[in-house]
């Protein structure tokens, strides 16, 4: 189950209400392929720019609440999970107890129970293996994190 709250003056959650599936996507590594990585782009010169990616899909049908007390266990585990680690971490009772009251009354809480996952991905799987292995390459040989990362996932 994935859980989260949005901005009760988002206008998102209110299309949770109706228990339509819903979606949510974690982006994982992605990156521009220039043609010129393309060594077929010599021969024939048949080339586009596209765009390689890693994503996970999860769908579900999602509960919202505003329940203050649900709302505080649910910023207050959040909150614990992204503290962790640190040398002073933040607790939601940190804070004077009227304040969160009030933030609480401002958002929405979220349960999507996961139903059903799909992984996403365009690695250059449609270009033969010089092509790979250019795209692979190029975006190693980039100054960006975020290409060399999605050339490690092509190997």
């Amino acid at each position: 189950t994935l859980y989260g709250h949005f901005a009760k003056a988002n206008p998102q959650w209110k299309e949770l209400q109706n228990g339509a599936e819903a979606l949510v996507i974690f982006a994982g590594a992605d990156a521009y392929v220039s043609p010129g990585f393309y060594p077929s782009k010599a021969e024939h010169g048949k080339v586009v720019p596209t765009w390689n990616y890693v994503a996970v899909h999860a769908y579900g049908t999602a509960e919202v609440f505003t329940d203050a007390d649900r709302l505080r266990t649910l910023v207050s585990a959040l909150t614990d999970r992204h503290e962790a680690g640190r040398a002073s971490p933040w607790k939601v009772a940190d804070a004077p107890a009227d304040y969160i009251d009030g933030m609480l009354k401002a958002i929405v809480g979220f349960a999507l129970p996961i139903q059903r996952l799909e992984g996403k991905r365009k690695l250059s799987q449609n270009r033969n293996a010089a092509d790979i292995a250019g795209v692979r390459e190029g975006l190693a040989a980039s100054p960006d994190v975020h290409d060399q990362a999605l050339a490690h996932l092509m190997r």
